[in-house]
């Protein structure tokens, strides 16, 4: 590879492209990027190396683009290119509500009906969380982290609520992404751990009310590290100092 392509030589190249199914593939690799800060905030994409990386034609990544634009991941601007979008705190705030809103009741559905499987999922979930953290292994926490939420959903077969928090995902994972810390990942896991004390208990309003501070913790401390870093934020110069901004509801 020469030195060219090599400035994007952390986009996963797929082993093989099937036809029809290209520009997903490149869509993929562009998002995975730009969820992971591979591609942070602010940064100018060449679709030119892009296409050199992926070995690909211009359409793809072109389309590519424009899909992830929709998706608010990309500014693409006329004559001007692309970027990666800055984050919105405006947006995360909303669907980290949303999300305090459908996981908290999604919980209360759970409690009481809920079996053996589930709590042994969750158990040994906790554990593996605890093993990244002694790693200091961020992006492998962030994945088990992900799945602590989605054991809960798939117990109760609620595809639609995991269909709505899926669709906030990656602008969520993107933002999250900006705080991890040992120190966030000893508090994750100890504000997990109070989550599954409260399915434990069979305890609906404990329960709740861990998922509930849980958002509210992370919000906070992205709160806090958009005042020190606003320029990864698209709203980050108009973000007061009122600590009541978030939590709310």
């Amino acid at each position: 590879m020469n030195n060219h392509t090599s400035r994007y030589s952390f986009l996963t190249r797929p082993a093989a492209l099937a036809r029809g199914n290209v520009t997903a593939e490149v869509t993929n690799a562009i998002r995975n990027a730009i969820v992971t800060l591979a591609l942070p905030p602010g940064s100018m994409i060449d679709k030119s190396l892009i296409c050199a990386e992926l070995g690909v034609s211009r359409f793809p990544v072109s389309e590519a683009l424009a899909r992830l634009q929709i998706e608010g991941l990309v500014d693409i601007a006329p004559q001007r290119g692309s970027t990666v979008s800055l984050v919105k705190l405006a947006d995360v705030r909303e669907y980290m509500l949303i999300r305090k809103g459908l996981e908290s009741e999604a919980l209360r559905v759970l409690i009481g009906s809920h079996d053996a499987s589930l709590i042994e999922a969750l158990h040994a979930n906790i554990a593996t969380q605890r093993e990244a953290a002694e790693r200091d292994d961020a992006e492998t926490f962030h994945q088990i982290d992900v799945e602590f939420h989605d054991i809960i959903y798939r117990s109760m077969r609620l595809t639609k609520v995991k269909t709505i928090i899926d669709s906030a995902r990656a602008n969520l994972d993107r933002a999250r992404r900006l705080i991890i810390t040992p120190r966030r990942l000893a508090l994750t896991i100890a504000e997990h751990q109070a989550i599954f004390d409260g399915i434990l208990a069979q305890d609906q309003d404990q329960a709740a009310r861990a998922i509930r501070a849980h958002i509210d913790a992370v919000m906070v401390e992205l709160f806090a590290f958009a005042r020190e870093h606003p320029d990864l934020f698209a709203d980050g110069a108009t973000l007061g100092t009122d600590s009541d901004f978030f939590p709310f509801g």
